[in-house]
């Protein structure tokens, strides 16, 4: 077992680690030399302009170390179903990179995805069903389609603070492992799960707070692809509950937001500042943040291992801790003030 997890696990995570450090550099001397900047505005979570683009690196690790783990024969048929997402992922890096240099159509955004998530879904293994045949086959897949363009949205919604998209990519990377790992299933998913891992953890090394350089959609958007299918294809496997845990709280905090924009009528697809990690960024350094939220994917993740024996009961903590957090984030505030007018009194 030791040998399969270092070839499965650890190798996967340091090759797309360092990888991600050295090409993110280089991207970094590119974006400069350019002057592709994050300008600050007033729905912006920094003060300086930032090189925006850094997703390169991170990709070019994933590729790297997916593809040393791909042109393994131990990989057997997941190489062949894995060609599936390369089409996907060579689309939306394009598309990004010209929404990160010039604003695109929502429209051409929208469709990328939609043709991004239809051709992954084909990666799947031959009736494998997201939804676990309570749904028909082609309303599981349309379903699953859905949801994926809304985890390639969330996770670009969500990469608003300094280190926030790398802590939630090596979270889900780790998480993911680890499920198959503790069920027994030395598959190739693993260290496709790792290498993500990695390359979140490699981009740290630039993106930790104060931040020297921004992923970009270039990188958020391809990597919601990525994280989505290896959760899908875990769920799909049956480990459902596991699926859901792990993302928990980005799926919580950017679909409550939503409605609730919605709910007041604003235009939900505009930017700003309103997500609860973004109102907690604004009373508290962007690190104690990222870090509050790496606390609670760490518990996730040891929710999300124990809930093929848990079941519902592990869902429905994952949920309860979820939600404290949100609640943290939200009234963080005026529990402060609380306390001050206490102690001044």
């Amino acid at each position: 077992m030791t040998s399969v997890m270092l070839s499965q696990a650890v190798l996967p995570f340091c090759v797309s680690a360092v990888a991600t450090v050295i090409l993110t550099g280089l991207a970094l001397h590119y974006l400069r030399r350019k002057q592709i900047l994050d300008r600050p505005n007033d729905r912006s979570s920094h003060t300086v302009p930032t090189p925006r683009g850094g997703g390169w690196g991170v990709l070019g690790g994933i590729v790297l170390s997916w593809g040393l783990i791909l042109a393994d024969s131990a990989a057997g048929d997941a190489v062949g179903r894995m060609f599936w997402l390369a089409p996907g992922i060579v689309l939306l890096v394009g598309i990004s990179w010209l929404d990160d240099l010039s604003d695109m159509p929502a429209l051409a955004r929208f469709a990328s995805q939609f043709l991004a998530a239809g051709a992954g879904l084909m990666a799947l293994p031959d009736g494998a069903l997201l939804f676990q045949g309570y749904l028909p086959m082609p309303l599981d897949r349309i379903l699953a389609a859905v949801g994926w363009v809304w985890f390639m949205n969330l996770y670009n919604f969500m990469d608003g603070i300094d280190g926030i998209t790398g802590v939630e990519t090596s979270s889900i990377g780790i998480g993911v492992a680890a499920v198959l790992l503790s069920a027994g299933q030395f598959v190739p998913q693993v260290g496709l799960a790792m290498a993500l891992a990695g390359a979140g953890a490699g981009f740290l090394v630039w993106n930790w707070h104060p931040a020297r350089v921004f992923m970009g959609d270039v990188g958020s958007v391809p990597l919601g692809f990525l994280a989505g299918w290896l959760l899908i294809d875990i769920a799909s496997a049956g480990f459902w509950i596991a699926a859901l845990l792990v993302p928990a709280y980005y799926l919580a905090d950017a679909t409550l937001t939503l409605v609730r924009r919605a709910a007041r009528g604003e235009k939900i697809w505009q930017a700003h500042r309103q997500h609860f990690y973004q109102q907690a960024a604004r009373r508290r350094p962007h690190d104690q943040v990222v870090l509050l939220i790496l606390s609670v994917n760490t518990l996730l993740i040891g929710l999300a291992v124990w809930s093929p024996s848990g079941g519902v009961a592990s869902l429905m903590l994952g949920a309860v801790l979820v939600s404290l957090m949100l609640l943290v984030f939200a009234r963080g505030a005026s529990l402060q003030d609380a306390c001050k007018r206490t102690v001044n009194r």
